[in-house]
């Protein structure tokens, strides 16, 4: 199976059937635009169907994995209903996707991961995260509620308590802070996270492959049972996408001020 069809994401084929896919727009520290939210939302099901791959690691080039959506994508989605419907479908394919994915998907967070990509960061089955790297579900900054990931993996990593807190203030928490937490599986200095994220993707493509992938396929039972919790929070969140805050959100982080919320005042 070929991945030529991609424009920011890029392929590496290595040893074992191991899958390196990056994240590849780094003068815009890989924010997500439509195209790149359309390739990671697909990229799983031909992951899944290549028979020449058993494991995929994912990365960021650059300094950052991926620093949240592109403000001119947020801007064209808000009052667009035909946008925002179309961004709840692709934004079902991302999640049950990674989810769905018989083979295991390791997440190297070398930077900043915010949006669809600390979607496809803590959704990933092993993630390794750099210490100084920083996570977080900033939707209630912009004006939307906490979607796409949030209410179906935030509770179940960190607990209720530490999820009520990030989601509903938006603040980030460190790779350091997150490993504490047990939303990654291990924190390392940044120029050491890859080549673990590599080492761990090895162990797993050499191992037993069915014990390994029915061993994720009964684990991820967790979130498929949470699966009408997302979808309503997915549903929410594009609910928020054709009201006024949202456009406050956006004119707020371009001017580089604080927001004034029309649902607030």
């Amino acid at each position: 199976m070929s991945f030529d069809d991609y424009g920011q994401l890029v392929f590496e084929r290595r040893d074992h059937g191991v899958l390196l896919i990056t994240i590849n727009n780094p003068d815009k520290y890989n924010a997500t635009d439509e195209q790149l939210h359309g390739e990671l939302a697909r990229v799983w099901r031909e992951v899944d169907a290549d028979p020449e791959v058993r494991v995929a690691v994912v990365t960021g080039a650059g300094k950052a994995f991926s620093a949240g959506g592109d403000l001119a994508m947020v801007e064209r989605m808000a009052g667009d209903h035909a946008r925002v419907s179309h961004m709840l479908k692709e934004m079902s394919e991302l999640v049950y996707g990674i989810i769905d994915c018989e083979k295991p998907i390791v997440s190297a967070i070398n930077g900043v991961a915010v949006g669809a990509g600390v979607v496809v960061a803590l959704l990933a089955d092993v993630a390794i995260a750099a210490e100084d790297a920083k996570l977080g579900d900033g939707h209630v900054k912009l004006g939307v509620s906490a979607g796409d990931h949030a209410a179906i993996i935030w509770p179940l990593l960190a607990g209720m308590a530490k999820a009520r807190y990030y989601l509903l203030t938006g603040e980030m928490v460190t790779g350091a802070e997150a490993e504490k937490l047990g939303m990654v599986a291990k924190a390392l200095p940044r120029d050491q996270v890859l080549a673990e994220a590599l080492r761990v993707a090895d162990v797993l493509a050499t191992g037993s492959q069915q014990a390994i992938r029915l061993t994720k396929k009964s684990l991820n039972n967790w979130l498929r049972a949470m699966g009408p919790t997302f979808d309503q929070s997915a549903a929410y969140e594009m609910l928020c996408f054709l009201g006024p805050d949202v456009h406050e959100g956006v004119a707020a982080l371009r001017e580089k001020r604080s927001p004034v919320w029309p649902s607030a005042t």
